[in-house]
């Protein structure tokens, strides 16, 4: 399956983690940004968050978008990573700014099999886009095992990378079941409402019970 991520998709995926993973590193470390309150930080700290960061965003995020690759070419298309270099940029400056990570690094781009003419049904592009928030709803399952392994509340490493997994891949999914934009939920609501509904409540529910839970 590798052999079919080409260099150039390589490439956009890693900038797109390092940023993603910076930024949300930036809003673990100063929660309002440089713009609130500004308290002295280790930098040893700092670089745990980084790595716990790297490590969770990374998981959450390339399984995100790789959901979406292969479940499409499961259909007969192909599909790439493409980065967004601006939104890149955005995603850094207002999580430095004002603490909030605005996670839309880019999308992969479905092509239509222009050989047979077939084009995509709302159907299969309803499914294509719901594959990538499932995964990070999925990924909040052993990410949740290792948050009450690691006893929440003790501080551990192993607890603050399995709470950071959960909030990071709830986070990925409530905020692509948006129904706006290019976002995954408008596709997913034009082909069924009631399964966009169960999935954002989901996400949300996810989303919230998490920071009241850890």
């Amino acid at each position: 399956m590798l052999e079919r991520i080409s260099r150039r998709e390589e490439a956009d995926l890693f900038l797109a983690w390092m940023a993603i993973s910076l930024s949300f590193a930036i809003i673990k470390i100063a929660p309002n940004g440089i713009l609130g309150p500004i308290k002295s930080v280790d930098p040893v700290v700092a670089l745990i968050y980084f790595g716990i960061s790297l490590f969770t965003v990374g998981i959450g995020f390339i399984l995100h978008e790789m959901a979406h690759k292969f479940t499409a070419i499961r259909y007969g298309y192909w599909a790439e990573f493409r980065k967004d270099n601006s939104m890149l940029l955005v995603a850094v400056a207002l999580a430095s700014l004002v603490g909030f990570v605005f996670a839309a690094p880019g999308a992969t781009v479905i092509y239509s099999n222009s050989a047979s003419g077939q084009g995509l049904s709302r159907k299969e592009n309803g499914i294509i886009s719901a594959s990538g928030p499932v995964v990070n709803l999925l990924l909040c399952l052993p990410f949740g095992m290792l948050a009450f392994l690691g006893s929440p509340g003790s501080g551990s490493l192993v607890s603050q990378i399995g709470i950071f997994g959960v909030q990071i891949n709830a986070m990925i999914a409530a905020f692509n079941l948006l129904p706006i934009s290019i976002l995954d939920g408008r596709k997913i609501m034009a082909w069924s409402i009631p399964v966009f509904g169960v999935l954002i409540l989901v996400s949300f529910g996810v989303l919230v019970g998490s920071f009241y839970l850890f």
